[in-house]
């Protein structure tokens, strides 16, 4: 550890964090000198990921669709740390690639309570500590399908539209109280959603197939979103807010 740590003595939340992308992050953002809560509903692997990052680490379980658990859980983290500088809304849920009217109500109504209203508990029961510390930077991980949706996945693509609106919308109502709010916009990752967002099976001929459409040549991984989370949440992005930043290969171009 050195003091180049760009999120030395910073505190974060990390939803979803189990696994995938949040993962990924929590990893990142302690080598980077942060200490982490690592929250998922998943509690043992939310315990096994704390665990492996050793001091630096606590794990909270919590279904973020439930507003009284995520207040529960933010006043569980502030209780740890003390004070919490970051907040980052990773965890997120897909159905498997589908024709729209195969779709029914009860996916419908849980894609939109995993994706988008988990930001609305979590930005009532952080803001208030925010303002009282002066400072806060939330960071929301839509998805490139928001940008550029493609078949099969309507209602997904409709989450996170919403979820790259609502970090614009913040940023520009918060940032009187010097709370910063960004936006991810991964291109299809290589985590546990893959197939589900693919719509086939993940063999070698159909990844290919996926691959050709990003002019870069590959998938993203948990260490590209985590790269733009470190930076995102760090003192140099102090003048940053407001952006959903594409992390693509230039999908979305």
């Amino acid at each position: 550890m050195t003091d180049s740590q760009r999120l030395k003595g910073k505190t974060a939340l990390i939803t979803g964090a189990a696994s995938g992308f949040g993962r990924g992050i929590a990893e990142r953002y302690v080598a980077e000198g942060a200490r982490v809560v690592v929250l998922d509903i998943n509690e043992g692997g939310a315990k096994e990921v704390a665990g492996s990052l050793g001091d630096a680490a606590t794990a909270v379980a919590c279904d973020i669709t439930d507003g009284a658990a995520v207040s529960a859980a933010v006043d569980a983290a502030t209780s740890a740390f003390g004070e919490l500088d970051i907040l980052v809304n990773n965890a997120g849920w897909s159905n498997p690639n589908t024709p729209v009217m195969n779709v029914d109500e009860a996916t419908f109504d849980k894609l939109f309570a995993v994706n988008v209203k988990s930001i609305f508990h979590f930005t009532r029961a952080i803001v208030p500590h925010w303002r009282a510390i002066g400072r806060g930077v939330m960071i929301n991980v839509g998805s490139t399908a928001g940008l550029r949706p493609r078949p099969g996945l309507v209602w997904y693509n409709a989450t996170k539209a919403t979820v790259n609106n609502i970090t614009k919308s913040l940023a520009i109502e918060l940032a009187g109280d010097r709370i910063r709010v960004c936006g991810i916009a991964p291109v299809m990752g290589e985590t546990g959603l893959l197939e589900t967002f693919m719509g086939m099976p993940d063999t070698p001929e159909n990844r290919k197939k996926f691959i050709a459409t990003i002019p870069l040549g590959r998938l993203s991984k948990p260490s590209d979103i985590a790269g733009a989370a470190v930076y995102l949440a760090s003192d140099d992005a102090d003048l940053v807010t407001g952006v959903n930043l594409e992390i693509d290969g230039g999908r979305c171009i």
